[in-house]
Order: C-alpha cells, then sequence, then structure tokens
C-alpha cells in the first residue's frame, strides 16, 4: 500500500564523496535513476534535483547542501529523498542540524531507498544511524592511516610517484619510468654544473629533447609539455635522492634513487641564489653552502657590532659558525670564523684551479680541434644506433603481422612487445643524446677553462649583493658541498677540475722560467713554448707558429 505523502514536497539530493570528474561518475546518475523510480512508487512530489560531488566529511563542505537546507528553512520544501543517510551527512554538525530540523517538523520526511524518518520517530533511531555513518568515517581515517603509515615504514611512498618513476599498482611499490628516468636524470646533471638555471633546462627539455609528461587513465591526461611549476617540482623533492618526505616526516624510500643526498643539497643552495622563490633574510654570501665537518650542520652567519674605546666608533664584524641543530651529534666546532678568513680559505681553494690567459687560449683551441673529431664520432655513432633503431622497429611491426596471424598467443605477444618498447624507448633516448653530447660538453669545458681563469679575480674584485650571490656562485662551482673542521676549509673539487689541479701547476712554473729568458734565439724559444704547448694538450698536432709568435714577441 503507497504511503500518504503526497503532500510534503521533496528535494532529491544525490552525491558522490569524489570531487575528481573521473571517479564515481556512474554513481550520481544511478541514485537520481532508482529514487525516481522510488518516488513514482511512492507517489511523492519532487521539487527539484540537486546534485554534488563534495565529501562530507566536513561541515560547511557542500555549498548545494547547505542551499538545500536553507531553502527547506524557508518552507520551499519539506522532505528530503536520497539513497542512504550517508549521502546527506558524515559528520556530526550536520547529522545535528537534519535531526533537529526534523524533530522540529520542519523537516517532515526523510525517504531513502529502504525506510523513512519521521519527526514522531524515535530520536534515538536517527542518532544511531547517522552516528553509524559518521563512525565509518573514522574508523576508515584510522585505518588509511595506519596502512599509509606502515607503507612508509617499509620504505614505499603511499601516493602518486613524481615523474621519472612510476606506481606498480600490482606490486604496490614504485618502479623507473623507462621513458623518463634518464631524461630527468640529465635535467639534474644540467643543473648540478650551475651553469643552467631551471628555466633554461625547461626550455632544452621541452624543445630539444620533447619531454612530456606522463599520461593518465582512458581520457589521456598528461602527455603535455612539462610547466615552469612542474621544473622546480623536481628540484626541490627530495624523493629523487631516495627519501621520502610525508608532511614534515622523513623516511628512506627502497626506490632507486636517482641523485644522491650530496647533489640534492647541491641544488638546493642553487636554488636559493636564484629561482625558488623563497624570502630572503639575509644579506651574507655563504650562508648555507657550507657543512660542519663534525655533526653535518650547515654554517649560518652573524653580525656582530663592537664599540672601539679608543674612539667610541661603532663597528661591525661578520663571523660565521656551526648552527649544530643537530642532537645526535655533540659538535665541537664552537668557534667563530671572520668572514676576510673565510673569504681567504675560498681564495686558496680558487687558486689551485687557476690558469693564465695564455694556457685559456691554447685550451681552447685544442677543444675546437677535439670538438671537430667528436662532430665526426657523432655521426659514426648516430648512424650506427640510428639503424638499430629502425631493425629493432621492424622486430616490433614483425611480431604484430604475428600475432595477427595468430602465430603467438597474447602471453608471448605482450612480453615480446613490452621488451622491444623498452628497447625503442632506450634507443630512441640514445639517439637524442648523441645529437647533443658533443655540442655540451664542448661548452661545459670551454666554461671550465674560462673559470679557471677569470673566478679568482672575479672573487676578489666582488663587491655590494651582486657580489655576495657572485662569491657564492664561484664556490658552488668548484665542487660538492664544501665541508668546515677545526677552522680549515675542504671541497671535493668537481672532476672536470682534475686535470687543472693535477697536470697545470709544474707547467705553470716551466712557463714562468722561459719568459724571461730574453738570451734564447727566437728558434730556441719558439721549441721551448711548442714541448710546454703538447704537454698541455697532449696527443693534438698543432700549428702553434701564430700564436707563439704573439707570445714570444712579449720578449
Amino acid at each position: 500500500m503507497k504511503q500518504e505523502t503526497t503532500k510534503i514536497k521533496y528535494f532529491l539530493y544525490a552525491r558522490k564523496s569524489s570531487e575528481s570528474e573521473d571517479r564515481q561518475v556512474q554513481s550520481i546518475d544511478d541514485q537520481i535513476n532508482r529514487l525516481k523510480q522510488l518516488a513514482s512508487y511512492l507517489n511523492l512530489d519532487i521539487k527539484k534535483i540537486y546534485t554534488e560531488a563534495k565529501s562530507a566529511k566536513k561541515p560547511n563542505n557542500r555549498p548545494i547542501f547547505d542551499e538545500m537546507i536553507q531553502r527547506i528553512e524557508n518552507g520551499e520544501a519539506s522532505g528530503i529523498l536520497c539513497w542512504q543517510i550517508n549521502r546527506l551527512s558524515r559528520n556530526p554538525i550536520d547529522s545535528g542540524k537534519l535531526g533537529w530540523l526534523l524533530q522540529q517538523g520542519i523537516l517532515k520526511s526523510i525517504q531513502t531507498i529502504d525506510r523513512q524518518y519521521l519527526p514522531d520517530d524515535n530520536v534515538l533511531l536517527f542518532s544511531v544511524e547517522s552516528g553509524m555513518a559518521n563512525q565509518y568515517i573514522l574508523d576508515l581515517r584510522k585505518n588509511v592511516k595506519r596502512g599509509t603509515e606502515s607503507k612508509l615504514q617499509k620504505g614505499w611512498k603511499p601516493n602518486l610517484a613524481p615523474l621519472g618513476y612510476l606506481n606498480d599498482k600490482a606490486e604496490k611499490t614504485i618502479t623507473k619510468d623507462p621513458e623518463r628516468f634518464n631524461l630527468i636524470r640529465k635535467m639534474w646533471d644540467l643543473m648540478l654544473t650551475g651553469s643552467y638555471t631551471p628555466p633554461k633546462i625547461l626550455d632544452i627539455a621541452n624543445h630539444e629533447w620533447g619531454f612530456k609528461t606522463r599520461t593518465f587513465n582512458k581520457k589521456g591526461y598528461g602527455g603535455k609539455p612539462l610547466s615552469r611549476s612542474g621544473i622546480y617540482k623536481i628540484f626541490t623533492n627530495i624523493f629523487y635522492a631516495g627519501v621520502i618526505d610525508y608532511y614534515g616526516t622523513q623516511y628512506s624510500g627502497k626506490h632507486e634513487p636517482m641523485i644522491t643526498i650530496e647533489e640534492f643539497d647541491r641544488v638546493q643552495m642553487l636554488l636559493g641564489r636564484k629561482g625558488k622563490p623563497r624570502p630572503k633574510h639575509h644579506e651574507f654570501a655563504f650562508t648555507g653552502s657550507i657543512r660542519c665537518g663534525v655533526c653535518d650542520c650547515l654554517y649560518t652567519a652573524e653580525t656582530k657590532k663592537k664599540i672601539i674605546k679608543s674612539t667610541d666608533e661603532t663597528r661591525e664584524y661578520t663571523y660565521y659558525h656551526c648552527t649544530r641543530k643537530t642532537t645526535k651529534i655533540k659538535c665541537n666546532q664552537k668557534k667563530n670564523i671572520p668572514v676576510d678568513d673565510l673569504e681567504m680559505m675560498i681564495e686558496k681553494e680558487i687558486e689551485k684551479y687557476t690558469i693564465l690567459p695564455e694556457f685559456l687560449e691554447w685550451a681552447l683551441e685544442g677543444l675546437n680541434k677535439k670538438n671537430d673529431t667528436e662532430i665526426e664520432d657523432r655521426t659514426k655513432v648516430y648512424e650506427m644506433r640510428h639503424k638499430n633503431l629502425v631493425e629493432t622497429q621492424k622486430e616490433l611491426d614483425e611480431l604484430t603481422k604475428m600475432r595477427y596471424r595468430q602465430l603467438i598467443d597474447d602471453e608471448t605477444f605482450i612480453k615480446e612487445k613490452n621488451t622491444l618498447q623498452s628497447k625503442i624507448a632506450q634507443m630512441k633516448e640514445n639517439l637524442r643524446e648523441t645529437e647533443t653530447r658533443a655540442e655540451k660538453w664542448l661548452e661545459l669545458t670551454e666554461k671550465t677553462f674560462s673559470f679557471a681563469t677569470y673566478a679568482r679575480k672575479a672573487f676578489l674584485m666582488a663587491k655590494g649583493k651582486e657580489g655576495l650571490e657572485l662569491k657564492k656562485e664561484i664556490l658552488l662551482a668548484l665542487g660538492k658541498t664544501p665541508i668546515m673542521k677545526d677552522q680549515k676549509l675542504f671541497i671535493e673539487p668537481n672532476e672536470w677540475f682534475a686535470p687543472i689541479k693535477n697536470d697545470y701547476p709544474a707547467l705553470e712554473a716551466r712557463y714562468v722560467r722561459l719568459e724571461p729568458q730574453k738570451m734564447l734565439t727566437n728558434k730556441a724559444q719558439k721549441d721551448a713554448f711548442v714541448s710546454l704547448r703538447t704537454q698541455w694538450l697532449p696527443g693534438r698536432d698543432s700549428n702553434p707558429d701564430t700564436m707563439l709568435q704573439r707570445h714570444v714577441s712579449y720578449h
């Protein structure tokens, strides 16, 4: 027998819990269709249909729901038709509001798919069922939190893997993205040189490498060039160094690291110089650039004022010292280091890699010749790699034809196809790498020798705010994060400085000895310089006449 509820005007309310467009899409349509059938059977008068894609876990989070309640309070309707009570509320605030409207008779009926709630009903019944919906959310939150914590403790990121990695849903782990892992590692390499800004790297990745983000689900989200914010997300995410940062707590990850912690720290210091939008609270050149050799904390700086009694003049002195922020290791590095002393230490480190301008000219000439050879080698390598790519693509085409002819089963086809596609992706990456290898090598090497020639002079002459930034750049360009221990500075140099540090001092000493020897004939001087230059550029045939005549004429 149908219920006599025709005088009550109903609002039909259908809700899905996810705000994502592609999740639970069918849920709302199913609710509306079934509830319309129920309304027809019970002869209910539906005044308006409300739909919403918002979570009901928190109060004041659903504008459509709030509008519906307001219209009920205004007397435009006095009933709600919904799938279940938990579609209306999953928090005690909204549940209390509905219960109060029901008790006051403002809300005369809440009709769900399996029962009706009326003002004359026992209050406890509605409270218990709405409380069960609330408790479900509390239990779900606890279980999710417990599962998340367990996953983090095991070393796995509980949500979406960043670019360069993929979520393995079957194994519930994170693996390398064969298409993007090496490309993103190259982005880090460019950043670590100190010669590229994030926007420049972004331009290279998108326009030279053809980088595209990964594609998600059937609607094809993603698959676009990397964005400006995306490049900064990469360079500020410690996940790439094998660490999972989850709401401020760090866990050791089991995924394969792309970079080392030292490389990550170096990039953060480079971003502190420019690129990363964060405020600066100081005007010190080397704060955050040097680590303590005892406790591994960063060095900071402060300015102290001192009054000179004889003249009543106030002078400022800048000192650097360890922050000693860790409690795990007792740090004994308590002495302050005056900024002048620190800059003298840095200057001595730069001096180890400083060359005379004459050697720069010789080096650049040799590099240009070597670059010609690099281009020839690159062409041969490119042809060979392109040939291999074409052959592998043919293998994949033949495999597909075999499947069409039903010569192999699905399992064999999928296995072999995945293997070939992985090989093709790697081959394409190798081709892209070959295309730019010679140019990038030449650019880096030229910058290395130019740095070795002019960095010391630039460091000594740097003044003002821009000078502070320049000094920091020069320090970071020398090598890995500088270490301070017992008031001594230690820097492990970048590998490209090794020939300068190991071979150059003896050559410079010979060069200096040759310069004042005016008693030598031009031929003797020329032969001596040729010998010296050959040692600086071993294995290179050269025609030194023009350059050496210029040096010899100085005498």
